[in-house]
C-alpha cells in the first residue's frame, strides 16, 4: 500500500513540475496568471485545433461552467471541480489519468483536432483556465465531477 501512495505522490510530483516548466515558458514575457487564465478562457471557447470545427464549449457549456451536453445528447457535469478530482484512475484503460491526459482526449476525441503538447504555451493555458473553475473547491482525487 505504502509502495501506491508513493508512486501517486511520484506522479503528482512530476505533473507539477511539468506544468510549472510549462508555466515558465507561458509566462516567460511578464504575463500575469490572470492574463494566461484568459488567453485559455479564449481558447477554450474558440478554438478547433484543426479538428472537426468544434472547440471546448460545444459540449461544456457557458464555458465549463454548466451542466454539459454532447452532440448525442448525453448530459454530464459542468468542469467547476475538474480541476480538484484529477489524476483519476481511468478503469476502462487500466491507469491514472491527470488533468492534461484529459484534455488531450478530448481535444484528440471530441474535436479530433491536433492536440496541445504536454509543454506547450496552449495546454498551459488550457488547463490554467480550467484549474480557475475549480478555485475554492477541495481536493478529491478521484471524485466525482460536479
Amino acid at each position: 500500500m505504502a509502495h501506491n501512495k508513493l508512486n501517486v505522490f511520484s506522479m503528482i510530483m512530476g505533473l507539477v513540475m511539468v506544468v510549472a516548466s510549462a508555466s515558465a515558458d507561458a509566462a516567460a514575457d511578464g504575463d500575469s496568471l490572470q492574463q494566461v487564465v484568459e488567453r485559455g478562457k479564449a481558447l477554450f471557447m474558440t478554438a478547433t485545433f484543426d479538428g472537426n470545427g468544434r472547440h471546448c464549449t460545444t459540449c461544456h457549456k457557458e464555458g465549463g461552467t454548466a451542466m454539459s451536453e454532447l452532440p448525442n445528447g448525453k448530459k454530464f457535469a459542468s468542469l467547476n471541480n475538474a480541476a480538484a478530482i484529477f489524476p483519476r484512475y481511468d478503469a476502462e484503460n487500466h491507469r491514472v489519468k491527470t488533468l492534461l491526459d484529459q484534455v488531450r482526449h478530448c481535444v484528440g476525441a471530441a474535436l479530433k483536432g491536433k492536440p496541445p503538447a504536454y509543454d506547450s504555451a496552449e495546454m498551459t493555458e488550457l488547463v490554467s483556465y480550467i484549474t480557475s473553475l475549480s478555485q475554492g473547491k477541495r481536493v478529491d482525487m478521484d471524485g466525482k465531477p460536479k
